[in-house]
């Protein structure tokens, strides 16, 4: 919850006594930096770097055991996708399903199939139309808008896309999960703008892809995916008021942060993020009220987008390295943004639970 998290960072900005670089940070002056940063507003360099200190000193000051610690990485991060079913994680076991699964369970295949087959052109007022549009869009933060921008450009020219389908990037800098789960947030009314800049109405959304995120995960992978799991099941509930024809919601989480220099999601969180997608869609799958259909919309992976750095990982070939980074070792350079939206790209063009919209 957007009001639990500013809780923490602000007491522990106001507990913080100790100098980086030389210099004294404000807790004042940090507060009000984050709070314009949540509201999507693009800092200076200079305050951004300042907010980053802040946090960095945050992050090392806060102990070691409550619910503002953040936690330091093991040595090694096995990715999700390449853990079997007697792997462990903090008790969980493999596979982006669970039980050393990366392919979804025979109930859920036939409830997308349902709902694919529910995909279709649609007009203005989201009624069945050969000259219509399916339209695509993007929910989450900077790390999202930088990714799925690229995956849009590409897309674009790929000839597998259909002509039919048009995709928006409504993701936007600064606007976590806690910023999109507040009805009335600064988000909504900028993703309803830039669909209206594309030509098409909310009636018209039958595609998302969320990326699971918030800022400065902090605490027990329980405690801070407690967090990112209440969030995210208010913004599908949100998503699926705003869009009501909204079939499908693909889900991800963060790519590798293992050369983060801030505590704005550094490891193990933006691993273990992937954890709170999986209990989602599990939720779902079991019954859980609040992610019926009529609430949320159908839920499924789409491309699991972390890899342990360097060292790759089995599922495929992918690997970031130092290079894919901006500055901050948190938000993908320009080679980091190309990799995700590769990734993006074929998973919606090839995958047998995306391809029949984005080809059709």
């Amino acid at each position: 919850m957007k009001s639990a998290l500013l809780s923490l960072l602000f007491a522990a900005f106001a507990s913080l006594t100790a100098q980086t670089a030389g210099e004294a940070i404000d807790f004042d002056k940090a507060r009000q930096l984050f709070r314009r940063e949540q509201n999507g507003e693009k800092l200076s360099e200079a305050d951004q770097q300042y907010l980053d200190r802040a946090k960095e000193l945050r992050r090392r000051g806060s102990g070691g055991g409550g619910n503002g610690a953040q936690r330091k990485a093991p040595e090694h991060l096995e990715p999700l996708s390449d853990m079997t079913a007697e792997d462990r994680y903090e008790g969980e076991d493999g596979g982006l399903y669970g039980k050393g699964s990366n392919e979804p369970p025979a109930a859920l295949k036939q409830a997308a199939a349902g709902a694919l087959a529910q995909v279709q052109p649609l007009d203005n007022d989201g009624k069945p139309s050969a000259a219509g549009r399916v339209v695509f869009v993007s929910i989450s933060m900077s790390n999202a808008t930088q990714e799925f921008s690229t995956f849009k450009t590409i897309a674009d020219a790929d000839p597998r896309k259909s002509e039919k389908l048009t995709i928006v990037d409504c993701a936007q800098g600064g606007q976590t999960m806690a910023a999109w789960a507040q009805p009335e947030g600064r988000p909504w009314p900028e993703a309803m703008n830039r669909l209206q800049r594309a030509g098409v109405t909310p009636q018209q959304v039958q595609v998302a892809w969320v990326k699971l995120a918030n800022a400065g995960p902090s605490g027990s992978m329980s405690q801070h995916l407690s967090i990112l799991e209440a969030d995210s099941t208010k913004v599908l509930h949100l998503l699926k008021q705003r869009f009501p024809n909204l079939r499908i919601a693909y889900l991800g989480s963060r790519i590798y942060a293992g050369f983060a220099k801030s505590g704005l999601n550094p490891e193990p969180y933006a691993y273990e993020g992937a954890f709170a997608v999986r209990h989602l869609i599990q939720k779902q799958i079991a019954g859980e009220p609040s992610l019926a259909t009529d609430k949320s919309p159908l839920l499924l992976w789409g491309p699991y987008l972390w890899s342990e750095g360097e060292k790759g990982r089995q599922l495929d070939s992918l690997r970031y390295n130092a290079e894919d980074f901006g500055p901050d070792g948190t938000h993908p350079s320009t080679s980091g943004r190309e990799k995700v939206a590769r990734q993006l790209l074929e998973f919606f063009a090839t995958n047998p639970l995306a391809k029949s919209w984005f080809a059709q």
